[in-house]
C-alpha cells in the first residue's frame, strides 16, 4: 500500500508519473485525516491538480463537510476552473461556522473577475460575522491596496503591525513599505523598508528603498541602496536607471555614465535606458556618444518625443543642420508631425538656405509659439530678411506684449514705420 512518506519522496523528486500511479491506491487504503495531510502537501509542492483530487475523493466521502468544499474551492480557483469552484462555495450553508470562509474566498473569486465592489462586499460580510478575525482585516487591506484606497490599506496594515509585525508568512513591515509607497508617502515607506530590511534582504526591497530614499532626495542613501543591489541581483534591470539618475542629482556624472552604460549591457532593449545616457552623456561633455544614445532610442522607437528633442537640441548646437533636416524628412515621411521640433528645423531649413521651406515650417508653427520669445525673436529676424515686412511687423507686436518694456522691440517695430 502507497503511503504518505513514498508519495512525498515522489514529489521531492518531481517524479509525476510515480505520484499518479501512487495516488489512487492511497486514496482507496488510507484514512481521511491522512488524506487531508496529503492534499496540504500536494499544495506545498505545488501538485494543485492531485490536491484536488484528494478533495474530490474527501469531499465524496464527506459531503456535508463545508470545509472541504471550501478547500476544494480554493485549489480549484488556482487551477483556472473559477465557475466551478464558485458553483462549490455557493453550495455552502450560510449558517455554517465556515461560512466567513466561504464570503473570503467569494472575494478572491470577485478580485481574480476584477469585480472590486463586489469583493470588497463579501469580505465586509465576512467582517461583520468575525470583527476581529485578522485573517479578514488582512485580506480586506490586500484589497484596498490592490485597487488603490493606500490610506485605508495602511490604516488596516498598521492595526495588524502594533498586534504583531508578521502575519501569515508576510513581513508587515514590507506591507506598510509598499503601500506608503504606492500612495506617495516616501518618508513613512522608507523607514518602514529599511526595518523589514533588518530582518530579510530581498531585490524588490532594496529596490523599494532606494526608490523612496530618491523621492525624498537622500540620494547617496538611493546609490547606497542601488548598488548593494547590484550585488545581490545584476540583472535588476530597473536598478540602473535609478542608480544613473541617483549619482546625477549628486552631481557624479562620470558614475550616472558608468552606471547607465552597465544597465544597456544587462538591457539593450530599453529606450528610456539610451535616454538617459545620451542626457548623462553630454554632461560629461561626450556630444558624440550621446548623439549614438539618442539615436539608438530613436531606433527603438522612431516616435520618441523626448530623445527626437534632445537628439535635435544637440545637432542644433553642434550645427549639424543637415541631420536636423535629414531627421525631420524621415519623420515627415512617417506623418509625425509633432510642432516642438520646429524652432530647430526651421533654423536648420534657414542655415542651409532652403529659405521656402523654413519660412513654412515657422508660419505652420507660429500658433503655438505665441508664447515662445526665442522662436518668435528668430522668426521675426527670418521674416525681416526674406523680405516679409508686414509679417515680421507682427511677431514684433507678439513680442512687445510679452516684453512690453524690452526696448530692443520697440526699436524694432518703430523700423517699420
Amino acid at each position: 500500500m502507497a503511503n504518505i512518506n513514498q508519495l512525498q519522496q515522489a514529489m521531492q523528486d518531481g517524479d509525476l508519473q510515480k505520484i499518479d500511479q501512487l495516488l489512487e491506491p492511497f486514496l482507496m487504503n488510507a484514512e481521511p485525516n491522512e488524506q487531508y495531510e496529503m492534499a496540504e502537501l500536494f499544495m506545498h509542492y505545488g501538485y494543485l491538480q492531485q490536491a484536488n483530487r484528494v478533495f474530490e475523493h474527501l469531499q465524496f466521502l464527506f459531503p456535508e463537510e463545508a470545509q472541504l468544499i471550501i478547500d476544494r474551492a480554493n485549489v480549484m480557483m488556482e487551477i483556472g476552473e473559477e465557475d466551478e469552484a464558485l458553483e462549490l462555495l455557493l453550495s455552502v450553508d450560510t449558517e455554517a461556522a465556515e461560512y466567513p470562509q466561504v464570503l473570503l474566498a467569494l472575494a478572491d473569486y470577485y478580485q481574480m473577475q476584477g469585480l472590486f465592489e463586489v469583493a470588497e462586499k463579501r469580505i465586509n460580510e465576512a467582517v461583520e460575522l468575525l470583527p476581529n478575525e485578522p485573517l479578514l482585516q488582512f485580506a480586506k487591506a490586500e484589497l484596498l491596496f490592490e485597487i488603490g484606497r493606500f490610506t485605508e490599506a495602511a490604516r488596516i496594515y498598521e492595526e495588524l503591525y502594533l498586534a504583531d509585525k508578521n502575519f501569515a508568512g508576510v513581513s508587515l513591515a514590507s506591507r506598510l513599505a509598499e503601500v506608503y509607497r504606492a500612495g506617495a508617502g516616501y518618508e513613512k515607506a522608507l523607514d518602514y523598508y529599511m526595518e523589514a530590511l533588518e530582518d530579510e534582504v530581498s531585490p524588490d526591497m532594496l529596490f523599494g528603498s532606494a526608490y523612496a530614499a530618491f523621492q525624498i532626495e537622500k540620494y547617496e542613501l538611493a546609490t547606497k541602496q542601488l548598488e548593494d543591489l547590484k550585488e545581490l541581483d545584476p540583472d535588476y534591470f530597473a536598478a540602473y536607471l535609478l542608480l544613473a539618475e541617483s549619482y546625477a542629482m549628486i552631481e557624479d556624472n562620470k558614475s550616472a555614465y558608468k552606471a547607465i552604460q552597465e544597465g544597456l549591457a544587462r538591457d539593450e532593449y530599453d529606450k528610456a535606458l539610451y535616454l538617459f545616457a545620451g542626457k548623462i552623456a553630454l554632461k560629461n561633455n561626450l556630444p558624440n556618444e550621446a548623439i549614438g544614445h539618442l539615436q539608438q532610442a530613436i531606433a527603438l522607437d522612431p516616435e520618441y518625443m523626448e530623445a527626437l528633442l534632445v537628439l535635435m537640441s544637440i545637432y542644433s548646437k553642434e550645427e549639424q543642420y543637415e541631420a536636423i533636416i535629414e531627421l525631420y524628412e524621415q519623420l515627415e515621411q512617417e506623418q509625425f508631425d509633432w510642432t516642438a521640433l520646429a524652432p530647430f528645423v526651421a533654423e536648420a531649413y534657414n542655415q542651409d538656405e532652403q529659405f521656402e521651406k523654413a519660412y513654412v515650417i515657422y508660419k505652420k508653427a507660429y500658433n503655438d509659439f505665441k508664447d515662445d520669445e526665442a522662436f518668435l525673436e528668430a522668426y521675426s529676424y527670418f521674416l525681416i530678411e526674406d523680405g516679409k515686412r508686414d509679417e515680421a511687423k507682427e511677431v514684433v507686436m507678439t513680442l512687445m506684449t510679452l516684453q512690453p518694456t524690452e526696448q530692443q522691440w520697440i526699436d524694432l517695430y518703430e523700423s517699420f514705420e
